[in-house]
């Protein structure tokens, strides 16, 4: 798997008056990285995010995976790749209220046709809640879980597809130290199983799980030195 971003710029306007959110950044990301990026809100890292998965158009700028250029596809093979390769944390709450845990974790794999067998599926929904600790809670619904619980079913839906790809915005923010710890040794995992991990996070022990880091300011995408955060 790579990842490449050339130029990517995207503007928007506050009191009439442009601002890049996202400034001519340049990355490049391969299998089995594990990539942190830090900054302050408003320094344009959940935009970067949303761009890199597709769901939101730059101004100018190209991102490939793998030769291919997610940002021209038409909105169903886009909707297919973000499906199948790329497994993506939202910084907010995107479960389904009408569905259980495990119909929420599953859901990705009966959006676009799909060969698996039901019961496998199930195995697998409910060995990635065992993961992230809620397998408790298969049977419960949205309404019934806190906000950090939320947020574990939404990394293990992330990773119902065995992505390559995984961006996570601010995955463990909800969560308890103890939790982090949990979930950033099973990114690191996923990453050493030849996975790509990208991580937007404002927690600064979590950096050690990765390889890189990077710091967002203004839009300006840097990456840091060992020893500079």
């Amino acid at each position: 798997m790579r990842l490449e971003i050339r130029d990517l710029t995207k503007e928007y306007k506050r009191n009439k008056i442009p601002f890049a959110a996202v400034n001519k950044v340049n990355m490049d990301i391969g299998s089995g990285d594990f990539i942190s990026i830090i900054g302050r809100s408003g320094s344009g890292k959940t935009t970067f995010l949303n761009i890199i998965a597709g769901l939101l158009k730059p101004d100018s700028g190209s991102v490939s995976l793998d030769g291919r250029s997610i940002l021209t596809l038409p909105d169903r093979e886009a909707s297919l790749l973000r499906n199948t390769q790329i497994g993506y944390v939202p910084q907010g709450q995107s479960l389904l209220a009408n569905l259980t845990v495990l119909e929420n974790v599953s859901l990705p794999l009966y959006l676009f046709k799909h060969e698996g067998d039901p019961e496998e599926d199930a195995v697998r929904a409910l060995a990635l809640l065992e993961q992230v600790g809620i397998s408790h809670l298969a049977a419960s619904y949205p309404k019934q879980l806190s906000g950090g619980e939320l947020r574990r079913v939404s990394i293990a839906r992330s990773l119902i597809s065995k992505p390559e790809l995984l961006i996570a915005d601010e995955p463990t923010s909800d969560l308890d130290s103890e939790t982090t710890a949990d979930i950033m040794e099973l990114f690191r995992r996923i990453a050493g199983e030849g996975a790509a991990v990208l991580l937007v996070t404002h927690e600064l022990d979590t950096l050690e799980y990765g390889n890189r880091v990077y710091s967002m300011a203004g839009g300006n995408l840097t990456e840091q030195k060992a020893g500079e955060v």
